[in-house]
């Protein structure tokens, strides 16, 4: 199958490589020129023969609107346009909407596997209609890993997006179960060796999983984690979680904590615990330490 692929970056430049191992025949715009095989999007839709199918894997929010509004006035009727980025669901229905009015179909995926995705495959959440979905079901194949998990067509436009929210929302709150436990293991005087009993839980336990195994391959680099700084990012996908939890009404502790502990990673000296030890020394004379 022919596909245009837009932005060839660590994901959709592995992506391109794994689509033409499999046989795929894909033509990259980037707007670095040396990763790219045309030099516009005009050029790359271009390039496919109709009816085109065009993957966007671009950062999420502007990046991406610009970047399907411009397709919009480019592609023609009965072509498809794939959201392969972090986009927010809500973002989904507009971009379809702008899109349908033009006859263009569009498809929203959720992808994970991150740098491993070229070897070992993209768990590939995807929603749409389903007669583009099947369209696509060749590039998706090739995407997926090896087995019969892997793939699902979660439901209508915006569910892919929606199903990798709430992947990336589990995906916070395991490895918040993780550090902590590695954090405990650490402070006791009971274990003398943390990254062996990582390693030791990677067979027969009810905790082993791919995020366990990168826990092992990160202490087994760096046991005490020494070249390691403790400030956690967040690409807004738990917060978006956190915000369905709350519209719902669906309690969702864990995964809030685990956004919350990210934040707390960022302060320098957490103004609510200076507040929390004047309290105590107000009410209770206990000690305060000075800055």
């Amino acid at each position: 199958m022919q596909l245009g692929m837009i932005g060839l970056g660590k994901m959709g430049g592995n992506m391109k490589l794994r689509l033409e191992k499999a046989g795929h025949q894909v033509v990259g715009y980037d707007r670095n020129p040396e990763v790219a095989d045309v030099g516009s999007l005009a050029e790359l839709v271009g390039a496919l023969d109709a009816p085109r199918a065009v993957w966007v894997m671009v950062p999420a929010g502007e990046a991406t609107r610009s970047t399907v509004a411009e397709l919009a006035g480019l592609l023609s009727e009965g072509d498809i346009v794939v959201d392969g980025g972090n986009s927010r669901f809500t973002e989904d229905a507009v971009n379809a909407e702008a899109l349908a009015a033009h006859g263009i179909g569009y498809v929203d995926a959720g992808v994970s596997g991150g740098v491993w995705g070229l070897t070992e495959g993209y768990a590939l959440m995807v929603g749409g209609a389903e007669a583009d979905v099947a369209r696509l079901q060749p590039v998706f194949d090739a995407l997926k890993p090896e087995g019969e998990h892997g793939f699902v067509h979660a439901g209508g436009v915006g569910a892919g997006h929606y199903a990798k929210m709430v992947h990336n929302g589990i995906e916070y709150a395991m490895m918040q179960a993780y550090a902590e436990g590695y954090e405990l293991l650490e402070a006791s005087e009971y274990v003398d060796n943390v990254p062996e009993v990582f390693k030791s839980w990677r067979e027969g336990t009810v905790i082993r999983s791919w995020l366990l195994d990168l826990m092992d391959r990160a202490l087994s680099a760096d046991p005490k984690l020494d070249h390691v700084k403790g400030y956690v990012e967040d690409s807004g996908e738990g917060r978006w979680t956190v915000d369905e939890g709350i519209r719902l009404r669906v309690p969702l502790p864990a995964i809030t904590e685990s956004l919350f502990a990210r934040f707390t990673s960022r302060q320098e000296d957490s103004p609510a615990m200076k507040a929390v030890a004047a309290l105590r020394n107000q009410f209770g004379g206990h000690a305060v330490k000075s800055e």
